[in-house]
């Protein structure tokens, strides 16, 4: 039943729209899997055949896109402190922690919080309130976002081509990696931010 309800989402004409809202949703609740959409639709457009591989690959790059200008915009217009959960202790030091860097490696810092939900929102948000030139910043996150969305779809294509069973396996192996891959990624950058000097 599992299998024909994913094979019936994969050939739906909801399924990009789904991967787009997603995916744009992630930018601004870290609780909306973008990662996890993109590597289930990855696995699924492999194992069923739709939606095509290359079309999950383009909405998801174009949705964090939208998503991560969207948060840069709303950092220019609101700056940082116009909500309450901006002035929260941990919400405060992860603005700190991008506003030293952000200037001066616009692209490394872009290209690793694509990597890591609340870090991303922190980047773009601040690159915004601090006025990184629009064109630039627009330029390196298109970049990242694509980077980003091509290594989460293939995480998903990967699992689909080479594990068999089905949609259904596919599509869980490859959540299960990419929750996996999230983890290790976050546990290596708190470890490097214990060893930086403060």
């Amino acid at each position: 039943m599992a299998e024909d309800w994913l094979t019936a989402l994969a050939a739906s004409a909801w399924a990009l729209p789904i991967l787009f809202a997603l995916v744009l949703g992630d930018a601004f609740l870290v609780v909306v899997p973008g990662e996890i959409a993109l590597a289930a639709f990855g696995a699924l457009a492999v194992s069923t055949g739709t939606p095509p591989l290359g079309a999950v690959l383009v909405v998801g790059a174009v949705a964090a896109v939208c998503g991560d200008a969207a948060c840069y915009a709303v950092g220019r217009l609101a700056g940082l402190e116009r909500w309450r959960w901006m002035r929260a202790h941990r919400v405060r030091a992860a603005f700190a922690w991008a506003r030293t860097r952000i200037h001066e490696r616009t692209g490394v810092v872009l290209f690793t919080a694509r990597f890591i939900p609340f870090a991303r929102l922190a980047v773009n948000l601040v690159a915004g309130a601090s006025r990184v030139h629009a064109a630039r910043y627009l330029a390196v996150a298109a970049v990242a976002a694509t980077g980003w969305a091509a290594y989460q779809t293939l995480v998903g294509a990967v699992v689909a081509a080479i594990v068999p069973g089905g949609p259904v396996v596919a599509v869980v192996v490859s959540v299960v990696i990419a929750i996996g891959v999230g983890l290790a990624v976050d546990g290596m950058l708190a470890r490097a931010a214990r060893r930086e000097p403060r």
